[in-house]
């Protein structure tokens, strides 16, 4: 959790929305600065201006005993808003019935308020804990009062605090004026709930703003509308990095419905304000018309000269060279090859691909008084804060971010670029302006899963165990300068880690990694990396396998080997608990029946494990292959170890259930070409998405409940679905596919 200095949390603005919240009990989370490592719950009140505390969530109970929760994290369909409240909800022993959420807007009184890497829940979980455990002592400690009876013969539950003994009882609200005066119990003295004791955690509950999403409910970015409000489009050049020459703007300004027209300058960061031509009318289809008639002039620059069909060229080219980049060498990979008994070599490739979420990206801002308002869809208001500072110059403390939920997200949003955008319209009009950009906008100007090449050979020995691994990556990579120096900076999601598996495990293991220039923008897809590289390690681990004659489970558990832990090197890998993930592996072999199915040509399952955000998952994929090369998968079973608690059951099968059908998604259908410079796809057309028919037919989640520390889940269970289809492709046909999306490998067999 970030810290804040005392002056952005000032007293003053906390009594404020203690004041807005209509009274009652209000209880904040602090952390003190003099004992950073201790935080703290405290009452407004209990912050003195001197004092070092600093608020990052709320609890609120009315007179009413309505109890409302303040979700300081963005909900993006991942249902956080639902399943953080829930962790104070179950220690307050409050009904779910009688609590309502309400979304915070960006505040450093919340501490961060990023969503994004599966680190909402496990960084909030405990502090959460605590924080409605202290409200339960504090309102069994009113009720003692009260009652005038020990508060050790109370206890709450129901939304009311109980003396069985003699049956009386008080409810919450009742309570709320009393405990209003009780000092806030020292940290030591609050007891946590038993989880063997939990009535909500662990349970299905519905997102708290189905109700409003199936009926249509303005919750979204996109639904923002201000009185007095204009709409804008805004068209970048289609090479990346591209600039304005000029435009028809006269034009374009004498169509209907049109209000202005103008060149933002802009400038080179392809995350940031990128130069290009707003266009501001009374509305989105006006905006939308006069832009069909925009003549821009542009100066493309370099991006120009760059092709997909470039990049792979050179990539084999730079395959046939050591790597610019040693990344791990251990022990002696070159010669353990060529001493191997049998040694294989593949080429694996996947090309950039787009978040393609359903709500496009959209902002709306209002600048006036030298300050700015701002609505985004966004998984990262801070992000968005800073870059309207930085860019527009206008002081954070006069930037009102509103935080809508958001359509759709899986690392997109973490990027402000469009939040920029809105904010430089909105600073030149000097009213509330709502941007949105096209499906064709938000596919060829993404921040995009970055493409690569994976040159491998791997060697075994004559009892068919890997004994060399050697990766060359040559992955993609943005010109910057840094200290006065030209370099080659990796983007983001395209580097490789020396600690990525089995780099740790094999005893001579070479990863090298060499990068190759690009201009197109690259952000983190969900489960950066991980969900490329699952992809291309757990296939070629499953070809070593088959080369060995060795069933391809009973091979990685040998790979895993005996040694319980290992220990991360400082190279973006963090210590391993291989038990862990034995455990899944072999508890999600027992749930398919692996190896004690016999399957007909054409059909057959895979295997495939991954280690990411802290989750440890292993997946079983069952499909069939007709003889002119359909694909069906016709089962997925999961086995996920995410550590001692699943929090909401409804949203954590959610997450599983869609990381699978995300990931396979991905794997069958996306892909973007690059020609001139720019994405060739335009839409929905050329960039298929899943439909329901290509959709497994049988999800099944198991969830392993271990001693851990509790993780996210909403990133670590799509990495392995690619790599057990794949591999249950090959056990079905015979046919390996090295190439994504899958489209581009023929499946038919005879």
């Amino acid at each position: 959790m970030n810290e804040y200095p005392l002056e952005n949390a000032s007293r003053r603005d906390f009594l404020r929305k203690s004041t807005l919240a209509g009274g009652g009990l209000v209880l904040g989370f602090y952390l003190s600065v003099a004992d950073s490592a201790a935080k703290r719950v405290a009452k407004p009140s209990a912050i003195s201006e001197s004092s070092a505390f600093k608020p990052n969530a709320f609890i609120h109970i009315a007179p009413t005993g309505k109890v409302t929760l303040i979700s300081k994290q963005p909900e993006i369909g991942q249902g956080i808003k639902t399943s953080l409240p829930m962790v104070i909800a179950e220690e307050l022993e409050v009904n779910w019935l009688d609590v309502q959420i309400v979304q915070g807007d960006l505040d450093p009184i919340y501490g961060s308020q990023s969503a994004g890497g599966s680190r909402s829940t496990p960084t909030n979980y405990q502090e959460f804990h605590k924080l409605g455990a202290t409200a339960r002592t504090m309102l069994i400690l009113a009720a003692a009062e009260i009652l005038r009876v020990p508060a050790a013969e109370l206890v709450a539950k129901d939304s009311a605090v109980h003396h069985l003994s003699s049956g009386r009882q008080l409810s919450y609200g009742q309570l709320v004026e009393k405990a209003v005066t009780i000092l806030v119990p020292a940290p030591e003295s609050v007891k946590l709930k038993d989880p063997k004791d939990y009535k909500l955690l662990g349970t299905r509950i519905g997102g708290v703003d189905n109700p409003g999403v199936v009926t249509g409910k303005p919750l979204f970015g996109i639904d923002v509308q201000l009185p007095g409000m204009l709409y804008a489009t805004y068209q970048k050049c289609p090479a990346f990095g591209g600039k304005v020459v000029s435009a028809n703007l006269d034009k374009i300004k004498a169509l209907p419905g049109v209000k202005h027209a103008f060149i933002v300058e802009g400038g080179s960061s392809l995350k940031g304000l990128l130069p290009g031509v707003a266009i501001v009318a009374d509305s989105t289809w006006a905006a939308f018309t006069a832009r069909k008639q925009l003549e821009v002039v542009w100066d493309e620059g370099p991006a120009a000269a760059q092709s997909w069909a470039g990049f792979s060229a050179k990539a084999k080219e730079l395959s046939e060279q050591a790597g610019s980049e040693v990344l791990r060498n251990d022990g002696d990979a070159k010669k353990a090859l060529e001493e191997a008994d049998k040694i294989v070599k593949a080429a694996y490739s996947y090309p950039f691909i787009s978040h393609a979420s359903i709500e496009p990206q959209n902002c709306t801002a209002w600048f006036k008084d030298g300050g700015i308002e701002i609505w985004a869809p966004t998984q990262n208001p801070e992000a968005g804060q800073k870059i309207v500072t930085e860019t527009l110059g206008i002081p954070k403390e006069k930037i009102t971010l509103h935080i809508t939920r958001s359509g759709g997200g899986f690392g997109r949003r973490l990027i402000p670029d469009y939040i920029i955008e809105s904010a430089a319209i909105a600073k030149q009009i000097g009213v509330p302006v709502k941007l949105t950009w096209t499906r064709e906008d938000d596919l060829q100007h993404d921040q995009f899963r970055a493409g690569g090449f994976h040159f491998l050979k791997g060697g075994l020995d004559d009892k068919g165990k890997l004994i060399a691994w050697h990766n060359h990556f040559v992955t993609f990579a943005h010109k910057v300068v840094k200290d006065g120096k030209d370099i080659l900076e990796l983007g983001s999601g395209a580097n490789l880690s020396g600690d990525e598996f089995p780099g740790r495990w094999v005893e001579n293991c070479l990863l090298e990694q060499t990068p190759l220039e690009c201009n197109i923008p690259m952000g983190p897809w969900r489960a950066p990396r991980s969900n490329v590289f699952a992809w291309v390690f757990h296939s070629f681990i499953d070809e070593l396998a088959h080369a060995a004659g060795r069933d391809p489970l009973a091979f990685r558990l040998e790979i895993l080997g005996d040694k319980g832990f290992i220990p991360g090197t400082g190279q973006q890998g963090i210590p391993y608990d291989v038990n862990r993930m034995k455990h899944v592996l072999q508890h999600v072999a027992e749930k398919a029946e692996w190896g004690k199915k016999t399957f007909p040509r054409g059909q057959g399952q895979g295997i495939a494990f991954h280690f990411s955000h802290l989750g440890y998952i292993a997946q079983v994929a069952e499909v069939t292959v007709s003889k002119d090369g359909k694909l069906k998968v016709d089962r997925v079973v999961v086995a996920t170890d995410i550590g001692a608690q699943i929090v909401n059951l409804s949203g954590a099968e959610n997450q599983v259930q869609g990381s699978v059908i995300d990931g396979l998604g991905a794997l069958m259908f996306q892909e973007l070409n690059i020609e001139k410079g720019r994405i060739v796809q335009s839409n929905f057309g050329d960039y298929p998405m899943i439909r329901i028919a290509d959709a497994p037919t049988r999800v099944d989640v198991h969830f392993l409940k271990t001693d851990y520390p509790v993780t996210g889940l909403g990133e670590p269970a799509l990495p392995p679905l690619a790599p057990a289809v794949c591999n249950a492709i090959f056990a079905a046909t015979g046919v390996r596919v090295r190439q994504l999306p899958l489209l581009r490998t023929d499946l038919s067999w005879s």
